[in-house]
């Protein structure tokens, strides 16, 4: 998942410890929802339990990177049915 279209800022993280999970990708030509899919994605992570922040950097390769309380946080994450469909769509853009 990556950001919309705004300004970097570093993510506001608490103290440690907490978990970071680190998206790597190669993005395809087009946009084909992506911009879209990405800002729904980072809203409804947002209203997770154990979202933390969020940030990434894109040039030829992008970096995303979520911030977690726990890792039961991160699995919640990894099972929410909307995520796992965009994941599944994601195979189009990367």
């Amino acid at each position: 998942m990556a950001a919309p279209a705004e300004p970097a800022t570093p993510a506001r993280t608490p103290q440690p410890p907490y978990y970071a999970v680190i998206f790597t990708s190669v993005r395809t030509a087009g946009d084909d929802g992506f911009e879209e899919m990405a800002k729904q994605m980072l809203a409804l992570a947002a209203t997770q339990p154990g979202f933390l922040g969020f940030e990434t950097a894109r040039q030829e390769i992008g970096i995303s990177v979520s911030y977690w309380s726990t890792l039961e946080a991160i699995e919640a994450w990894k099972a929410n049915a909307a995520h796992r469909q965009a994941r599944h769509r994601a195979k189009t853009w990367y």
